[in-house]
């Protein structure tokens, strides 16, 4: 995909790894409250739960589940409330980081994200530190039943900026703003998104080998899995061969 780093798809693969870990539900239920508590708790008028809603029933999470999380989110029972931050930072070779968080302590969640960028090699920046490296874009992953032709008619008739094959998957890059319309055309069209979020993808990719690539890797791991970090982007990238041996090491 354009301008888009593997760790998507390394994030991808490690998610079934997450859910057992119970760190999915967390950042869905998270997600779930904060969209409720932003925009009302009725998805017909509110895109961002009702995408938190379908990314929650994708991982089968209990109805009974998603209706407590919307409700701590409108105030209908009580609940933590979250904050959004996002973190910038560098990596090895010059690389960028930016970290969205949702925490109930800002305190604690800035000095733990700052400890994880010095643990791995990293340097924690200030605002803009990094978010000038990346643009605002929409990501949808189909499965293959989707075909090229549905694509050209239905995603890009629609507004996606692009699609790429990758293997068993087809990846769409949109304009932010046409996320939601190209999601709601292919699903009456009966092709139903594997997932689709907004995320900062980089306008430059940086290639990454050796010890810088596994340092990278380390440091995009460690903020992923931070209990208050909901998405981590970054722009490097690596090769099929270097991302090969680093899952094998894994």
């Amino acid at each position: 995909m354009s301008g888009h780093s593997k760790w998507a798809t390394i994030k991808h693969k490690k998610g079934a790894l997450d859910a057992k870990r119970g760190k999915l539900f967390t950042k869905l239920i998270k997600e779930l409250t904060v969209a409720a508590r932003m925009g009302g708790g009725d998805p017909a008028g509110n895109p961002r739960l009702r995408k938190a809603i379908l990314d929650a029933k994708g991982q089968s999470m209990p109805n009974d589940t998603i209706n407590r999380a919307v409700k701590r989110g409108t105030g209908e029972l009580e609940g933590t409330s979250y904050e959004e931050i996002m973190y910038e930072g560098s990596g090895p070779a010059g690389t960028l980081f930016l970290v969205e968080s949702m925490t109930d302590n800002r305190n604690r969640t800035v000095a733990e994200i700052r400890k994880i960028f010095e643990k791995n090699n990293g340097v924690m920046g200030s605002a803009g530190a990094a978010a000038w490296a990346f643009e605002r874009k929409g990501l949808i992953v189909l499965g293959k039943e989707a075909t090229e032709d549905q694509l050209m008619e239905i995603a890009v008739a629609n507004g996606a900026d692009d699609y790429t094959d990758a293997g068993d998957e087809w990846h769409l890059t949109t304009p932010s703003d046409a996320l939601n319309v190209i999601v709601d055309a292919l699903e009456k069209a009966g092709i139903k998104a594997k997932s689709s979020q907004l995320a900062s993808v980089p306008k430059v990719k940086k290639a990454l080998e050796g010890r810088d690539a596994q340092v990278a890797m380390n440091l995009a791991e460690a903020l992923d899995d931070h209990d208050d970090v909901q998405n981590v982007f970054a722009d490097f990238d690596v090769s099929d061969e270097v991302l090969a041996s680093l899952e094998g090491a894994s």
